[in-house]
């Protein structure tokens, strides 16, 4: 709108109006500008609004029109819709984002059009590449393996780095390449197409770990056999079917094995046993080995004698540790315990038994097995533990020696700075006699394999070995809940040796079977009586079978008084109680089970007990 009193004046042309706006560039004069505002200059300096703090600004573009440059000035510019546009010096209100031009189109020489964009680039295809299925080669010397190759074009060839590891020819036909194993190690095999695109096959050449053998038989004896028993043993089956090499490990997945029931006497049964054999050299073999798994009924028979192996104690050499013939169609125990010392080889304990008869014989093996571990009363501890339990089913592995023939009954890797010990009760069900060894042996020796002839290794400490005429021992006895404590010791009577060697101190592997009857003669009140353990030599651990319960103690300090279980006797009345137990090995026995009013210390099972 023209200013009243004015005459009307014109400014630049519209087109490089409308330039300056875009750009933010003040001009001198405008197109019929608008009602003017206060001069700021002249504003006084108490109306005045504080501006916000000063933000560089670069210098304004030249702008691209022809003709002189506008003259820069302060006053306020109008914009197309009669709003003020602040300068540039003095912002107001909210700051504008920073413009970023574009880049310039440069002008025609001659003034005319600008020149087109040159075109967009035409695509290429991507070439698809060569897949080889699968990614890597495996195989053993002089065993060949068929890749399969996809996505290649035409005529293939391959070359293999090293062809005294492995060589390999490719069918361009039937898109397949053959790769031969020759000698132990790894290259490359570098598969090419008719367009030049490669392939390159890692190729390596190894041994198998071992076997997994697809199927196994064991006979067993329980009544019943326990599903823990029977899986236990299915899993040793297997583990014994397989083969391993040198460095190799046998890993059954025994997380894999399905539900195994109880198993009755004259009964069968199979489980399958999932076997991983690996080691870093080797390609590592899985498979499942199908166990038929058949009770045998076997009754139980109590045994003869003992035959204890604890001496040398502490192994400094490889040889023989034990040596006993056994009495045809005859029940023995047998005991070992054993240490390699810090500083030794690796080795390994294996119970051999040969058969002198020309016919077969079959035996039955109660085990309770433990290590190898390097805490002698836990070792000690589970041993007998295993050993009581299947004694009190009567579980067993059978095994049938064939006439002159040398078997492994059982074998445990013996590490340095470990122990390991044995309980296993032999009886002879068919055959006539037994040569029994016990060897010592480098870990890396090969289990199966004769019996050495060597002599017996002796060592610096006296320690049992030999055999001993009273394997088990029973006791009855009364108590009167009115009388005086009743004392048992267990381990107290040392036994002698029939052969040449150290009397058997401590009892260990002697059964004690004690039977205590407990009278009330009150007639008119009840009677709180308790058993107890009081170990008299040292530290000791313990397993006891209670009235067909099993207990076991944690380790127990010489001389206290440890809670085994609480009886409540009747008025006039009686309790039996039966009890089963074991001297332990690495604990000091001997430990008296006393029969005493209950004192109201904490009973078995409790956290302040070790008794569980």
């Amino acid at each position: 709108m023209p200013v009243p009193g004015k005459a009307r004046r014109f400014g630049p042309p519209l087109a490089a109006l409308a330039v300056c706006l875009a750009l933010g560039v003040p001009t001198s004069g405008g197109a019929a500008r608008a009602q003017p505002g206060p001069d700021p200059a002249s504003a006084p300096p108490s109306a005045a609004t504080p501006a916000p703090d000063a933000v560089p600004t670069a210098a304004p573009e030249a702008s691209p029109l022809a003709g002189p440059p506008f003259a820069q000035t302060r006053s306020p510019v109008p914009s197309a819709m009669s709003s003020p546009m602040p300068s540039a010096a003095a912002p107001v209100g909210p700051a504008a984002a920073p413009v970023v031009p574009g880049p310039a189109v440069p002008a025609p020489a001659d003034g005319g059009a600008p020149p087109a964009p040159p075109p967009p680039p035409t695509p290429v295809a991507t070439q698809p590449p060569i897949v080889v299925d699968p990614q890597e080669a495996g195989v053993v010397p002089g065993a060949t393996q068929t890749l399969h190759i996809e996505s290649a074009l035409g005529a293939l060839t391959v070359t293999v780095a090293n062809p005294a590891i492995a060589t390999g020819t490719v069918d361009s036909e039937a898109r397949t390449l053959t790769v031969v194993g020759h000698a132990l190690g790894s290259t490359t095999a570098t598969v090419t197409d008719s367009r030049g695109l490669t392939r390159d096959v890692p190729i390596r050449v190894a041994e198998l770990a071992g076997s997994v053998a697809p199927q196994a038989e064991i006979h067993l004896s329980g009544n019943p056999a326990s599903a823990a028993f029977v899986r236990d043993e299915a899993i040793a089956a297997a583990v014994a079917a397989s083969t391993f090499r040198a460095g190799a490990n046998i890993v059954p997945s025994s997380d894999a094995v399905g539900d195994v029931a109880n198993l009755q006497s004259d009964d069968q049964t199979r489980v399958d046993v999932p076997i991983i054999v690996s080691g870093p050299q080797y390609f590592t073999v899985t498979g499942t080995t199908h166990v038929r798994v058949v009770n045998d009924a076997v009754p139980p028979v109590p045994p003869s004698s003992l035959l204890v192996s604890d001496f040398p104690e502490r192994l400094t050499q490889n040889g023989i540790l034990f040596t006993a013939d056994l009495a045809p169609q005859s029940v023995e125990r047998f005991l070992y315990y054993h240490f390699n010392p810090a500083g030794q080889p690796d080795r390994r304990v294996v119970l051999k038994a040969q058969n002198v008869d020309p016919t077969p014989a079959r035996v039955q093996l109660v085990m309770g097995e433990a290590g190898p571990g390097v805490n002698e009363l836990l070792v000690g501890h589970l041993s007998t533990v295993r050993f009581l339990v299947r004694r009190a089913q009567n579980e067993g592995r059978i095994v049938t020696i064939p006439g002159g023939a040398t078997v492994t009954l059982t074998q445990q890797p013996l590490p340095a700075k470990n122990l390991v010990s044995s309980i296993v009760q032999i009886n002879e069900l068919l055959g006539g006699r037994i040569h029994l060894t016990l060897v010592a042996q480098d870990a890396t020796d090969p289990v199966a394999g004769p019996i050495p002839n060597s002599a017996l290794l002796v060592g610096d400490r006296p320690h049992a070995r030999g055999i001993y005429p009273i394997p088990e021992f029973f006791f009855d006895y009364p108590y009167d809940a009115d009388g005086a404590n009743l004392e048992i010791p267990i381990g107290q009577i040392p036994l002698p040796n029939l052969v040449v060697g150290q009397t058997l101190a401590g009892d260990y592997g002697v059964l004690q079977s004690v039977t205590v009857r407990m009278v009330n003669n009150d007639r008119h009140a009840f009677k709180q009586v308790a058993l107890y353990a009081n170990p008299r030599g040292g530290r000791a651990t313990g397993t006891f079978i209670v009235d067909r319960t099993l207990l076991q103690a944690h380790q127990m300090m010489a001389f206290g008084m440890y809670k085994l279980k609480q009886y409540t006797i009747p008025p006039g009345g009686f309790v039996r109680t039966e009890i089963v137990t074991m001297p332990e090995g690495g604990s000091s026995y001997p430990v008296k089970l006393i029969v005493a009013p209950d004192d109201g210390s904490a009973a078995p099972g409790t956290s302040d007990s070790p008794v569980y």
